[in-house]
């Protein structure tokens, strides 16, 4: 079994070079080759989170190179589940995007990048979760940053560019932090083998201790977008198709979590900085929703969501107990799927109202009822509603808090609450204009086509007045012209042109009830998950078992 702990990184590598030979010249081939991989990545992930929760962490030395020479790759029972979840996610974000029309219409370009893009970003967060050393856990972070700035910023478009250059300086920044943290780290211990590690840092002086300790968790909080560091976030992921964005909001902020969660529990246990954890998710959730009360734009309200409720993931990281380990766990995989599936349906919402902004639309309950059941399941579980699993995963954090019983601890299960409350209003503002009221005047008939500045035609200081302007989404005027109903003009890479249509694609549709599906499992299996957190949780704290699979003593 040790050897298919590669492959879920091996395969969408491999498929990305098919993916590039293939081009433009066969489109339905290459599809075929990316939904076939991801469905085989979900299937290995699926083996080796059930291998691993049976047998103990599995792993693999390439080339046979013990540490700390050679490259280390580990599945636990954190990283299976972690690699399920997402391969689940990504698989359904391919499908979706295949029916949005976004890689049918790459004939501008030279070669089809969205396919071979979207391979390497899977390969990267895939070595992410099965890194075991610092080195390659920085390698997976460089594969997620070049794939990202290629889907952020395919069509050219000025918003794109502006954000996707925000985005890529911001990782760049963090990266060279990150590669610091590296060579500090190796000078003082001599390896970057996260087992070995775990023994040698432990016997260095505690200052030198808390300085690396301090500069790595500054780096996977950028890349979670923790608050005061997530200012990048609402400005990056908006201006992105829907299928990118959801993929990035809800995928790879938890990469940053899960960095979070394997160093403070392997290489850093004690929680000597639990205290300053707990001071940036109480800010992060407060921050976070605050924003999102303020926006009348859906994309932007959802980014203000995700920086809040990210908070809740590292609340229980500065606990530091069995409990909060366990409640993270649960929340991370929940809100992966919950917060993918929401922007799933922003992008729906768009192809159906023609925009995002909540003031220019109304009246879809009446006009699109399965859109307004797809919003309305997930939105009730990110408010955290008895019995489903956001509801779950809060009450295993705030029951860990109150086991803690310190100052910090009351003061975050009280600010859990108070952002509960604050995130269900949000949902239901969302679901009050865009849903239940009565369409306005001035929304978008059907077969309307909304074009961007990106057009070829349009003059780019026009592009700046108009009354067309719609608000919260930068720079990104529109200018409604209408074609007869039924034609297709799908939102796509090169541009941002959205047609708004009665009947959603179908493909768009049943991958987010696939989401949607994916997370109301969470609740109907809430017993064995919950189970499987508390037993990765205790592996964590254990650490034992990590290190003797990777060293075999």
């Amino acid at each position: 079994m040790n050897a298919l702990v590669p492959l879920p990184v091996l395969l969408p590598l491999c498929a990305t070079g098919l993916s590039l030979a293939f081009g433009t010249r066969l489109k339905q081939l290459q599809r075929l080759i990316s939904v076939a991989v991801l469905t085989a990545v979900l299937g290995l992930s699926v083996t080796l989170m059930t291998v691993a929760d049976m047998r103990g962490p599995l792993t693999v030395h390439l080339g046979d190179f013990a540490p700390p020479l050679g490259i280390t790759l580990v599945a636990d029972r954190l990283s299976g589940l972690m690699l399920t979840v997402s391969s689940a996610v990504t698989l359904c974000v391919l499908v979706y995007s295949l029916g949005q029309g976004m890689a049918d219409r790459e004939e501008e370009t030279p070669v089809a990048v969205f396919h071979p893009a979207y391979l390497i970003l899977v390969a990267g967060v895939s070595c992410t979760f099965l890194a075991g050393d610092l080195v390659n856990l920085y390698v997976g972070f460089e594969i997620m940053l070049v794939a990202s700035f290629v889907l952020l910023t395919l069509g050219g478009t000025g918003p794109r560019i502006r954000a996707g250059s925000t985005y890529v300086i911001i990782s760049l920044f963090s990266s060279m932090l990150f590669l610091t943290a590296i060579a500090m780290t190796y000078a003082a211990t001599g390896t970057a083998n996260f087992a070995q590690l775990a023994g040698r840092l432990a016997a260095l002086p505690l200052g030198v201790q808390t300085l690396i300790q301090a500069m790595l968790l500054t780096v996977f909080a950028i890349k979670a977008a923790v608050f005061p560091l997530a200012a990048w976030l609402p400005d990056s992921y908006p201006t992105a198709p829907a299928p990118v964005t959801a993929v990035f909001a809800g995928l790879l902020t938890k990469v940053g979590v899960y960095c979070m969660l394997r160093t403070e529990t392997l290489l850093f246990p004690g929680n000597r900085l639990g205290d300053l954890l707990m001071a940036a998710a109480l800010a992060s959730m407060v921050v976070g929703i605050l924003g999102a009360v303020a926006q009348t734009d859906l994309k932007r309200l959802l980014s203000f969501t995700l920086i809040s409720h990210i908070g809740f993931m590292v609340f229980g990281i500065g606990l530091a107990t069995r409990d909060a380990y366990g409640g993270a766990i649960v929340y991370v995989a929940h809100h992966i799927t919950v917060q993918t599936t929401l922007f799933l349906v922003a992008g729906l919402i768009e192809r159906r109202g023609g925009t995002t902004e909540l003031t220019r639309i109304g009246g879809l309950a009446k006009a699109a009822p399965v859109l307004a059941a797809l919003f309305f399941v997930p939105a009730m579980n990110l408010a955290g509603i008895p019995p489903l699993s956001g509801f779950i995963g809060k009450l295993g954090l705030m029951r860990a808090g109150v086991a803690d019983g310190g100052v910090w601890a009351w003061i975050l299960v009280t600010g859990s609450a108070v952002t509960s409350l604050l995130t269900l209003y949000v949902m239901a503002k969302v679901w009050n204009l865009a849903f239940w009221r009565a369409a306005p005047p001035g929304q978008a008939a059907t077969g309307t086509v909304l074009e961007s500045d990106s057009d070829e035609d349009e003059d780019d200081d026009d592009a700046d007045e108009g009354p067309d302007r719609i608000p919260g989404t930068g720079d990104e005027p529109v200018r409604p012209r209408h074609q007869p109903a039924g034609r297709a003009v799908a939102a796509t890479l090169h541009g941002h042109a959205v047609t708004t249509t009665t009947k959603l694609p179908l493909p768009m549709t049943w991958a987010t009830a696939a989401t949607v599906a994916l997370g109301l499992a969470f609740t109907v299996f809430a017993g064995p998950l919950t189970s499987y957190t508390d037993r990765a949780a205790a592996e964590l704290l254990a650490r034992t078992p990590y290190v003797q699979a990777v060293l075999g003593r």
